[in-house]
């Protein structure tokens, strides 16, 4: 076959006509004295010319080029020629059999069929860093060749192994940050959720992407006492491992805040002018709300974060809109707090923006997505939490971290109803209330079936409370007993606002042993400020099993 008759552009190169015309030498050129080309040579000692691109010697050239080449003709792809550098890199090649037989390498490869588009289309096409029989990686570039009305495909390879070697591992590099970065993350969540009496809670994590780009969204439950439970999820702006690590930091500082038993806005605040302190660069956005079974409904406050969303008993979706401020980080904004009902037969939705949020699609778009998603989501909180993620199109390959948190208020009927019981009094009058309060304790602990010790412990922390919000409280008072599957709670409120502490009374003290007697027999107590002012005392009993 004649090389020199084949019109072929090699990848990377532009193939160009030699341009002699301006530097031949015509008759009417040369002047008196002036010398041919051929004897100019002979009677000079000037460097011979260079020649041409056309006069090169293809094949000479295609030996000589480092890269590995093979052309091949007709539709069955019939082997014309092989370089040295493919014979030095597979074996010598003989020519005239078809390309499966003869380039085995390029059957493995998969390039046959990349060959037959070639000769169809007309058009080269190019397929980066495959990994050939020979442990090495090649870029292949298939160009068509013509000769009259015989078509064919040269093939250049380059090797390319030490770019596919770096490539591979700064993927594993990345593969390794991020497996770091995914376990940081998941041991500051919660290994196990808290479960509060009264709801039925479930939660979801799911990194987003196959890069290191895991965030710093996270969730939490934390049970309260009284039977009050704090609920917060947030998300760190940023990526990697640092917005995880702040992401802990924060979920620490929540914890350590809700055993102050403060308002949400309150929580906020403290949390605000720490994510400063933590790192001024850092935004987050954050949901705190606290559930109190005596009153239906959630108390929340939001820096930044998306609206809780609640599914009533009927399937009525509701959105928590105002009060919304600034993410976590701003500094300057007072928080302020506001509350959506959660009665019983409710279900409430706490996630951050990777279940909402969409590169092509409007935000409230999302959040409507959402609702519409809740609506119709019955089940465990398990199963809509599932449901949830399902159903806004969260894969393993999702480009953002999703945290989803699901509450129930489950609706008891039945023998469970007869273990969830409320009872309350109106403390009127002065010294006079202590009896009657003692009074009230004991029959309904008493209609509650309490054994005797129980009893008695619960008649006796009732009176220490009681007293002691006469002697050191203001009206309105009221004493309130609730039990559930698991505790009985006594809790006593009034108007004053100053919380009581436990002291050690000494011998001659007539007073100061109310607090320390109710800390002694109660598996826990506590004191909060409530809204409006004033303040509720409680303590609680863990109940005998079965």
């Amino acid at each position: 076959m004649n090389f020199t008759r084949w019109s072929a552009r090699l990848p990377g190169t532009q193939r160009r006509a030699a341009a002699r015309t301006d530097h031949e030498l015509t008759p009417e050129r040369l002047g008196e004295g002036a010398v041919p080309a051929a004897r100019a040579e002979q009677l000079t000692d000037d460097t011979p010319p260079v020649p041409a691109v056309d006069e090169l010697p293809v094949r000479e050239v295609l030996d000589r080029v480092p890269a590995l080449v093979a052309l091949v003709h007709g539709p069955d792809h019939r082997l014309a020629y092989v370089n040295d550098a493919y014979v030095t890199a597979f074996g010598p090649r003989s020519p005239g059999a078809s390309a499966s037989e003869a380039l085995p390498e390029l059957h493995e490869t998969g390039l046959l069929p990349l060959l037959d588009q070639v000769l169809r289309s007309g058009k080269p096409r190019t397929v980066k860093s495959r990994k050939a029989p020979d442990g090495r990686s090649y870029t292949f570039t298939c160009t068509p060749v013509t000769e009259g009305d015989t078509a064919g495909v040269l093939v250049f390879a380059t090797d390319v192994t030490d770019h596919a070697e770096a490539a591979e591992r700064l993927r594993a590099s990345e593969r390794r940050q991020r497996e770091t970065a995914v376990t940081l993350q998941r041991s500051l969540l919660p290994q196990v959720l808290e479960e509060p009496d009264d709801l039925r809670i479930a939660a979801t994590y799911q990194p987003g992407g196959t890069e290191a780009a895991v965030g710093g969204d996270w969730y939490d439950v934390i049970t309260l006492g009284g039977g009050r439970t704090a609920l917060v999820i947030g998300d760190v702006m940023g990526r990697g491992v640092r917005a995880a690590a702040v992401m802990g930091q924060l979920r620490t500082a929540v914890r350590a805040y809700a055993r102050l038993d403060l308002p949400p806005h309150e929580i906020l605040q403290l949390l605000d002018g720490l994510a400063t302190e933590i790192d001024a660069n850092q935004i987050a956005t954050c949901v705190y709300a606290i559930h109190d079974p005596n009153e239906g409904k959630l108390v929340y406050a939001s820096a930044g974060h998306l609206p809780i969303l609640v599914r009533d008993e009927s399937g009525a979706v509701l959105r928590a809109d105002e009060p919304t401020g600034p993410p976590l980080g701003t500094g300057g904004w007072i928080h302020s707090s506001g509350s959506i009902p959660l009665g019983p037969g409710s279900t409430a939705v706490l996630y951050t923006d990777g279940l909402v949020e969409r590169r092509n699609e409007d935000l409230d778009e999302g959040i409507a997505s959402l609702e519409r998603a809740l609506s119709g989501a019955t089940g465990t909180p398990q199963v809509v939490c599932d449901r949830l993620v399902r159903s806004a199109g969260v894969t393993a390959d999702h480009d953002d971290d999703v945290a989803v948190l699901v509450l129930q208020h489950p609706s008891r009927t039945g023998p469970d109803s007869d273990l969830f019981r409320n009872a309350a009094l109106e403390l009127l009058g002065g010294v006079e209330a202590a009896p009657r309060a003692r009074a009230f304790a004991s029959g309904v602990l008493t209609s509650w079936r309490f054994p005797a010790e129980l009893h008695d412990l619960g008649v006796l922390a009732a009176s220490e409370l009681v007293a002691n919000s006469l002697q050191h409280g203001t009206p309105p008072m009221r004493l309130r007993l609730r039990r559930t599957d698991r505790r009985l709670i006594i809790e006593v409120t009034d108007g004053d606002d100053h919380l009581p502490r436990r002291r050690k009374a000494e011998p001659g003290d007539e007073s100061g042993r109310g607090i320390a007697i109710v800390a002694t027999i109660a598996s826990n107590w506590g004191s909060r400020r409530t809204p409006g002012g004033g303040k509720a005392v409680w303590c609680e009993f863990v109940l005998p099993k079965g």
